[in-house]
């Protein structure tokens, strides 16, 4: 056998920490909270430059899901995405800045997160989610990108991991 389709399937079911820090970003990531420190506190139209492949949307996951991609990849897949695009927010912001703890708290969480990913092997993950995450953390691949606001990046951030977490970390839709 294959072991690294096995250590996949053995990750189907989120973890308990994955699922005790979705809460928490699920909390942190309130709408009130959104709008006031991703948009209230940026100037209008505010946008932050971000590689193609680190806008995640719930049409993304649906075609993968259609795909057969494993949930398991998809959260590693989201993960990524995510931290990356709260690390790039919080890389805009000069510390005296009303958002800049909001994110590094965020930032923080994703950390924690991303000790419970490192049981992940690149080998363990669809091809097809393995080469997204090596382009959002190729340096060279700025070529493809695109303005976003950053309220939006945290609205997919969110909308991406209730679909992902949801069910399986009983998230309520707060």
């Amino acid at each position: 056998g294959c072991p690294g389709v096995l250590a996949v399937l053995g990750l189907e079911a989120a973890a308990p920490g994955e699922c005790e820090l979705t809460r928490l970003l699920q909390d942190k990531l309130q709408y009130e909270m959104r709008l006031q420190y991703m948009k209230h506190y940026f100037p209008i139209d505010y946008t932050v430059q971000v590689q193609y492949e680190e806008v995640l949307r719930p049409s993304n996951i649906t075609r993968l899901r259609n795909g057969t991609v494993s949930e398991a990849a998809l959260r590693y897949l989201w993960f990524h995405v995510s931290s990356q695009a709260v690390l790039r927010i919080h890389e805009v912001l000069p510390e005296k800045h009303p958002s800049w703890k909001y994110t590094q708290e965020l930032y923080q969480l994703f950390d924690a997160l991303g000790e419970e990913y490192s049981k992940y092997r690149q080998t363990d993950v669809e091809t097809v989610v393995a080469d997204v995450v090596k382009l959002i953390h190729s340096a060279g691949a700025e070529s493809r990108s695109k303005a976003v606001r950053p309220k939006a990046l945290l609205d997919n951030c969110l909308k991406v991991m209730r679909m992902l977490y949801g069910v399986p970390c009983e998230l309520g839709t707060r």
